[in-house]
């Protein structure tokens, strides 16, 4: 029998008595549960994103760990709205910040366990680290997450993949947890998995996966391993803008097309709008090259989406998440009351 996945422990440095439980009384603070990671109010997120550009968090909260966490969702008041970050790198965060609580799974969700032919991560451990961490070990079929920038609770939500590889290829399940602190384990086939796409609730929060590993032969020990992750970090390097202010691939390819292609002979590489910029290098990627903010960027996108349209009559679909207020309709100031 397969042992309880490590990252559904307790964190040992955050049990109560070892660390003062959160306890402060700010105005939407004040209403949420007590608990034994961090609350940060009015935290700023265009640190943490990859296109360094979005509004606040009107509070930010770093679970220590998945009791942490349910006790947080089973307790927190109803009308409070909640959303998941991971380390920003497929995310825009619009100008007018997000309400409510953004959680950020830190350390108490990078636990990793090797049983057989499983390995357990929590979801907040890069996909690269996973891909170095298997090599490590003498693990094949893992070598591409070493392309797929993010945690792997990203990587669940979405189905990442790249060079013809999916999450949905190497997983056995994963472990969510509803918005009602439940925790459940869901396999692979229930997850109604599709290109780019998963059919988990939303507001569903990834908390690990189980993967699929294959131990290499012992003679030819992990070399090969490491040395196709090097090709594919080779070629990505060599094709995107890995060094720019970026959020990745911006939009998912139609079936049986590229949406590279498609933005490419609508005449749309190196468009400006504002401070964002379609990249010369990759033009599925947009840049932030000039302190743009989150609205040149999507701005940007959609006048993308318009000219593929009218070239092509293909809609593209944003593979960048949205979240958050517009400027202009921003509700950060919202007060929250204390449900009856």
């Amino acid at each position: 029998m397969i042992p309880k996945p490590a990252f559904l422990m307790k964190d040992p440095k955050n049990q109560n008595g070892s660390e003062k439980i959160n306890s402060v009384t700010s105005d939407v603070i004040s209403l949420l549960p007590q608990v034994r990671g961090t609350y940060r109010e009015n935290a700023d997120l265009s640190k943490t994103t990859w296109f360094r550009s979005g509004g606040p968090a009107q509070v930010l909260f770093k679970p220590a760990d998945v009791d942490d966490l349910q006790s947080f969702l089973k307790n927190k008041p109803a009308n409070i709205p909640v959303e998941i970050l991971g380390v920003g790198s497929n995310l825009l965060v619009r100008d007018g910040g997000i309400p409510g609580v953004v959680i950020r799974l830190g350390r108490g969700f990078t636990n990793v366990a090797i049983h057989g032919d499983f390995i357990d991560i929590g979801a907040g451990m890069l996909d690269g680290q996973l891909a170095n961490l298997a090599a490590d070990e003498g693990f094949e079929g893992l070598e591409f997450l070493a392309g797929i920038p993010g945690t792997i609770g990203g990587a669940l939500r979405m189905n990442a993949g790249c060079y013809g590889r999916e999450i949905k290829d190497i997983i056995e399940g994963a472990f969510v947890i509803d918005p009602k602190g439940n925790l459940h384990h869901l396999t692979v086939n229930e997850m109604d998995y599709s290109y780019r796409h998963c059919g988990v609730p939303k507001h569903w929060i990834f908390v690990g996966a189980r993967f699929k590993i294959s131990k290499v032969n012992e003679n030819k020990g992990n070399g090969e391993i490491k040395a196709r992750m090097m090709k594919l970090l080779g070629e990505r390097e060599e094709t995107q803008p890995t060094k720019e202010r970026t959020g990745g691939s911006t939009f998912a390819n139609p079936e049986g097309k590229s949406a590279w292609k498609l933005i490419d002979a609508a005449g749309c590489r190196g468009l400006k709008h504002g401070g964002a910029m379609v990249s010369e290098k990759h033009c599925n990627f947009l840049i932030n090259f000039d302190n743009a903010t989150s609205s040149d960027l999507e701005e940007l996108g959609d006048m993308v989406k318009e000219k593929v349209l009218n070239h092509s009559g293909v809609k593209l679909r944003w593979e960048i998440q949205k979240v958050g207020d517009f400027l202009e309709s921003s509700s950060l100031r919202k007060k929250f009351k204390k449900a009856a």
